[in-house]
């Protein structure tokens, strides 16, 4: 009886609160809310369009809502807006007309604050921004790009890095973090190659799943974590002739094993959002399709979260793809498939209305979206906090650690791939240095795309990071040589006086995804390769919309390499890039090579802490570097393929790879195999003269098996810190589904049979192999 009584009061105390009662479970507030809402607020939900426009700077303490977000909130109340903080050339937000992170709190509280008390059941809203290498905002840290990130073969290393990340955002306002960015990437002209993890979906799946932990963490009702948003789902990083957004022409098989394998493992992770992309697969387009979005995602991974459409993704179901006849069938297409949330909002709104009203989609096909929303915001607990302290932003969004660590990452992610002669490191009381190229000291450079205008003082360059590593006595002579594109500014001759009158010339040339307001946009953001209308070419060569035809240094940089090559001074050439560019040349002339990627705000004082042995490096590639073009696809998990006549098949270097300043060798192959795991032990030790990290790589190969798997695949890493003549043995445990790939009849399975183990320092340097029978059926 005493039972009885007390369900009664519960009862009666949820139907008084309802979906405003924080006691009662998520599922019963999201039912009692759904019953609460018209049909127009349930689509309201479904919506997010762009943020920049719905505040206003009113001083420099101040910001209000728009009258734009007004309108938005009125008929059909938004559920959540993207990159309301973001600031960029397309957005026209600057450092004058952007907010600090203290103004940014305000505003999304100011936006906040009316969506609770000027709609009709106060439902919070989510905010969305860009997160993958730094929240993409005024004043927060620049982390290096992914390739980098990937570079470091250290995922608690990027567990950290997204962790600091989430807190910059969470405390500014934001809800969700886009990131990471999980598509495979194997055709380097392909613009987005430098938001990717590389080539390989293991590192990927592991590094992004790390990425995952970090930004959402253990409890999202903290304040200092996100939903992490997985991009973009499935098959974009292997774009048709390098286009961006061009379909992929790929198998099943290949598309379970490669391409969704990443997302499968951060779903596991717990990842809670995730964005479609825009190309079509065999003729479906991502964003409407059924076997993606609700068979695979939720019926065979379990997700439980919402689907994020790409920015205007929906409307090209009717535009680039020309499977709807309008933008009302295309939303409903998108929506039955699976699809949640309209990113930019223009899709769905009256045309899902309308969809609903002739019959094309059906009221639990709304509910069901809005639930997943709904869930989200509950389970953050949104409704009984919403706000933030703009105190707690202004002290700790870019903080000195935060700073400490984007140096450790562009530390562990640059990659040292030629060192003749023991040219590194450099002496600091060395004579003189001549700093050159296009990327020395221009900070924009070496940023990466999605990323906010910068206070100069902020960013420390290469020429930066050399100056304050040297002593008083060695001179740092500083020219620009040339451009990344344009040749009329060219002074290479300048280039050379100096390099002769130094005592080495550190080289650093590449690329750039550095966004101007000279460049044009689409509605999506990506920037648009038009004719010149300018005397001055831009540096942008890389970044969305900006594929390539070739791999080439552009501009007059080779040009400037040969010549200061030629003057015999000891060289040592950096890459800072955005894909894997041609370094033919470079490794022909130089004494020394590495490639940064977009080493972030930091990448000066860790590009010198590695040239002059403050930090021995050891980060690998993620990517195959091509000999040329002509040679793509060259990915290593293709395994040794016949010699071209030009060329050889092989790349200029191999996934995997990257040197140290001392060395390392394997010994002591152990296999076991028991009831449910294979143990595989090995020992490495550094026989050098130095302290070090070594990556040691577990590869595997299905010897036989019933359909064609790669002569060789990635399985596992450690990256691990050995003292000079230290040995440490390292253990790896593989699983059943470590074994497994989709057979005949794309069922993810182990079969019994042989399979080889080999590990080694890259995909192109085995130290030690073995072999071991799985049984399967539980004998061993």
């Amino acid at each position: 009886m005493v039972w009885c009584c007390l369900c009664a009061v519960i009862q009666f105390s949820f139907a008084q609160k309802g979906y405003k009662d924080s006691s009662a479970p998520v599922d019963e507030r999201v039912k009692d809310l759904l019953a609460r809402m018209t049909v127009e607020e349930k689509i309201g939900q479904l919506c997010s369009p762009t943020g920049w426009e719905m505040y206003e700077k009113v001083d420099g303490h101040t910001v209000r809502v728009s009258s734009a977000f007004k309108e938005k909130m009125q008929d059909m109340p938004v559920g959540l807006f993207w990159a309301t903080l973001r600031a960029d050339p397309w957005t026209r937000k600057t450092l004058e007309t952007g907010l600090t992170p203290e103004l940014a709190a305000k505003a999304l509280n100011e936006l906040q604050r009316y969506a609770m008390e000027h709609t009709r059941l106060g439902i919070p809203l989510l905010f969305a921004e860009e997160c993958p290498h730094g929240h993409m905002a005024i004043g927060t840290t620049v982390f290096p790009t992914s390739l980098a990130q990937s570079g470091t073969f250290n995922p608690d290393l990027i567990e950290q890095m997204a962790t600091a990340i989430a807190a910059e955002a969470r405390l500014q306002g934001a809800h969700i973090g886009y990131g990471p960015i999980l598509d495979v990437a194997r055709d380097p002209r392909w613009s987005r190659m430098e938001e990717t993890f590389g080539e390989d979906p293991v590192l990927t799946g592991i590094i992004g799943s790390a990425f995952v932990k970090g930004l959402q963490g253990d409890d999202f009702r903290d304040g200092r974590h996100v939903y992490s948003t997985l991009k973009h789902f499935a098959a974009y990083g292997i774009p048709s002739g390098g286009h961006n957004g061009q379909k992929a022409n790929i198998g099943l098989r290949e598309l379970f094993s490669d391409h969704l394998e990443p997302f499968r493992i951060a779903i596991g992770a717990g990842a809670k959002t995730i964005m479609t992309s825009y190309n079509s697969i065999d003729g479906i387009p991502s964003t409407g399709n059924n076997f993606l979005l609700t068979d695979i995602l939720r019926g065979q991974w379990g997700f439980d979260g919402f689907v994020f459409s790409d920015l205007g993704s929906i409307e090209g179901l009717a535009t680039t793809h020309r499977m709807a006849p309008d933008i009302q069938y295309a939303a409903a297409i998108a929506l039955q498939a699976g699809l949640d949330v309209d990113l930019g909002g223009k899709a769905f709104g009256n045309n899902l209305k309308q969809a609903l009203e002739d019959d094309l989609v059906t009221m639990a096909d709304i509910d069901r979206a809005v639930a997943n929303v709904l869930a989200l915001k509950f389970g953050m607990g949104l409704f009984e906090n919403p706000y933030v302290d703009p105190a707690q932003a202004a002290r700790f969004v870019h903080n000195d650690k935060h700073k400490r660590l984007a140096r450790e990452v562009a530390r562990q992610g640059t990659v040292l791939l030629k060192n003749e002669e023991g040219l590194l490191p450099l002496s600091k009381t060395i004579g003189s240095i001549a700093v050159i190229g296009p990327n020395a000291d221009n900070l924009y450079n070496q940023l990466g795309d999605y990323t906010a205008p910068q206070k100069r003082s902020d960013i420390v360059t290469v020429l930066d990071g050399i100056r304050a590593a040297v002593g008083p006595e060695t001179v740092v002579r500083y020219a620009r040589g040339c451009a990344v594109r344009d040749t009329t500014q060219s002074d290479i001759a300048g280039a050379v006086r100096i390099a002769r009158q130094s005592d080495a010339v550190v080289l650093v040339v590449g690329g750039s995804s550095a966004r101007d307001f000279k460049t044009e946009y689409i509605a999506t953001g990506a920037a648009t390769v038009t004719v010149q209308k300018e005397d001055v070419l831009s540096d942008m060569e890389s970044g969305e919309g900006y594929d390539r035809s070739t791999l080439d240094l552009m501009g007059d940089q080779l040009e400037l390499l040969d010549a200061l090559a030629a003057t015999g001074k000891p060289l040592i050439v950096v890459y800072i890039q955005g894909r894997p560019l041609n370094m033919n040349l470079a490794l022909q002339k130089a004494g020394a090579l590495l490639t940064a990627w977009y080493p972030g705000e930091e990448g000066g004082h860790a590009i010198a802490d590695i040239l002059f042995g403050d930090y021995n490096p050891a980060g690998r590639l993620p990517v195959s570097v091509p000999r040329s073009v002509g040679q793509l696809p060259v990915y290593y998990s293709l395994g040794k393929q016949a010699d071209y006549v030009e060329e050889s098949s092989s790349p200029l270097f191999p996934f995997g790879y990257g040197l140290s300043y001392t060395s390392f060798r394997y010994d002591a192959l152990s296999i076991q195999v028991d009831d449910t795991t294979v143990n595989i032990r090995c020992t490495v030790t550094n026989t050098g003269e130095r302290d070090g990290d070594e990556v040691v790589q577990l590869y595997l190969r299905d010897d036989v098996s019933s359909v064609v798997t790669p002569p060789i695949q990635l399985k596992d890493f450690r990256r691990l810190g050995l003292r000079k003549g230290e040995s440490k043995q390292i253990s790896f445990v593989l699983n059943e589904d470590d074994l497994a790939f989709y057979n005949l009849y794309l069922v993810r399975k182990a079969e019994p049979g042989d399979f080889t183990v080999l590990i080694g320092a890259s995909a192109s340097d085995i130290r030690l192999n073995g072999t071991f029978r799985w049984k399967g059926n539980g004998e061993r």
